[in-house]
C-alpha cells in the first residue's frame, strides 16, 4: 500500500479489537499515517454483522475501518498465536478491547508480550477497567452511558432516561484512545521503554462529562449539575424547520434581537444577563418562538450569518454535498469490492506538512492475509498450509 508521510508513518500497529471504539482509535491512528493491521478470529468483526441496508458489509463496519489491511487469524491455535508473536516482535502498537482475563488465556497478555518486544505500547480497552466488581461484565456505549448519568441527563426534558444516539462514547473514547496511544509513543522516543495503556468505557463515561462531574462537600445531592444556559439557546420551530440557536453572550443575544425585529428585549432587565434570561425562559422562549414563525428555517440561518451562532437543523445526508463539509475537503470517495463506490469521512485532523495517506475502503475479511504473512517472512507453501489447518482464513 502506498501511503503519503503522515505524523505516525512508519508505526505499526496491530488491532484485535472488535465492534467500534476500539478499532475506530485505529482508524484515527491509521489517518495519522500509520500501518494497521487488523486481525479478526474466524468469526470475524462483530461490527461487520450489524443490520444494515447496504448489501454485503456493515454501514458501520465500513465508516468504522477505513486505512487498514486485514489478516484473519485463529488464535486459539498455537500456530496463530506464533503468527501474532512473530507479528509483535516488530510492530509498535497492540491494541485489544477483550475482557481483562481473556488476553492471558489467549497468550497475548502484556507482561508475556513485553518479553518478545520491551517497546511495545500495548492498549487495553474495556467496559469498566482492569479491576473491581464489574470488571469482567460486557461494556457497550448505552450500557455505560445509562450506568453513568448520561441517560438521565439527556431525558431530563422529557421526564425520562433517554440514550444520546450516535454511539457518542463509543467515537469519544476513540479518540482518548488515539491520544492515549500518540502520547505514549512520544514518551517511548525518549525512554526507549513502551508501556501498559488503560482505557474503558466507563472512564471515558465520566471524562466527557467533567463539566457535571464536581460535588463540591456543601452541595447535596439534588444539586443542579447542568450548565443551565436557559430555552433561548436551544432548538426552535420556524415557519419551516427548525433552528438551533446559540445565544449564551449578550452580544450575541442583542444582535439576535435586532434581526429577529425585537431590538427592545436586549434592555429588557428580564434579558441583562444569561442567567437572567435563563430564569425568565419560561415568559421568552414564547417571544422569541413568535418571532421565529415569520420565516423558514433555512432563511434565519442566511439572515443571521456570522451575527448570531445557528444552524437550520439538517439530515446526514445533506453533509455530503454542504459547501463547507466540501470546501474542506472532508469525504472521500472509495471503492469497495462488495459494496462499490460509496462516500465516506477523511482525515479529522489536517495537517499542513505531512498530511497522511489517502483515505482507504474497509478491508473485507482477511483480505490481506497472504500480503501481511508474506512481510512476516512466511512463505507461500507456510502461508498454504497455515490456510489448510484453519489458522489462516
Amino acid at each position: 500500500m502506498t501511503r503519503a508521510a503522515g505524523p505516525l508513518g512508519g508505526v505499526t500497529i496491530l488491532d484485535l479489537c472488535s465492534y467500534l471504539a476500539g478499532p475506530y482509535g485505529c482508524t484515527l491512528l491509521a489517518d495519522l499515517g500509520a500501518s494497521v493491521i487488523k486481525i479478526e478470529s474466524p468469526q470475524g468483526d462483530m461490527l461487520r454483522q450489524f443490520p444494515s441496508s447496504l448489501a454485503g458489509e456493515s454501514r458501520f463496519f465500513l465508516g468504522t475501518n477505513r486505512g487498514k489491511r486485514a489478516l484473519a487469524l485463529d488464535l486459539k491455535q498455537p500456530e496463530g498465536l506464533a503468527v501474532l508473536h512473530r507479528m509483535v516482535e516488530t510492530a509498535d502498537v497492540l491494541v485489544e478491547n477483550f475482557r481483562p482475563s481473556v488476553p492471558a488465556r489467549l497468550g497475548i497478555d502484556y507482561p508475556r508480550l513485553k518479553a518478545i518486544n520491551p517497546r511495545l505500547v500495548y492498549c487495553g480497552l474495556t467496559g469498566y477497567g482492569d479491576s473491581g466488581p464489574l470488571s469482567e461484565k460486557g461494556g457497550f456505549d448505552q450500557v455505560l452511558q445509562c450506568l453513568s448519568g448520561i441517560a438521565v441527563f439527556q431525558g431530563a426534558a422529557a421526564g425520562t432516561p433517554q440514550v444520546v444516539l450516535g454511539s457518542v462514547l463509543d467515537y469519544f473514547t476513540s479518540a482518548l484512545l488515539a491520544y492515549g496511544v500518540a502520547a505514549a509513543l512520544y514518551h517511548r522516543e525518549r525512554s526507549g521503554r513502551g508501556q501498559y495503556l488503560s482505557l474503558s468505557l466507563l472512564r471515558s463515561a465520566l471524562t466527557i462529562q467533567a463539566g457535571r462531574f464536581v460535588w463540591a462537600e456543601s452541595e447535596g445531592r439534588e444539586v443542579v449539575r447542568d450548565s443551565g444556559t436557559g430555552g433561548l439557546t436551544g432548538i426552535h420551530p420556524t415557519n419551516e424547520g427548525w433552528l438551533y440557536i446559540s445565544v449564551h453572550s449578550n452580544h450575541f443575544f442583542a444582535a439576535l434581537c435586532e434581526l429577529i425585529g425585537r431590538p427592545e428585549l436586549a434592555r429588557d432587565p428580564r434579558c441583562a444577563t444569561m442567567r437572567s434570561r435563563a430564569a425568565h425562559a419560561g415568559e421568552l422562549v414564547p417571544e422569541l418562538r413568535s418571532a421565529l414563525a415569520a420565516r423558514p428555517a433555512l432563511e434565519w440561518e442566511e439572515l443571521f450569518g456570522e451575527r448570531v451562532p445557528c444552524a437550520a437543523v439538517r439530515p446526514i445526508e445533506d453533509m455530503f454535498d454542504h459547501p463547507q463539509v466540501l470546501a474542506e475537503d472532508l469525504v472521500a470517495t472509495l471503492d469497495h469490492p462488495q459494496v462499490g463506490r460509496y462516500r465516506a469521512m477523511k482525515g479529522p485532523v489536517k495537517f499542513t506538512d505531512t498530511s497522511g495517506p489517502a483515505p482507504t475502503p474497509a478491508p473485507t475479511f482477511g483480505q490481506h492475509s497472504d500480503e501481511i504473512l508474506t512481510a512476516c517472512g512466511y512463505s507461500a507453501e507456510e502461508i498454504a498450509a497455515l490456510r489448510r489447518s484453519g489458522v489462516v482464513l
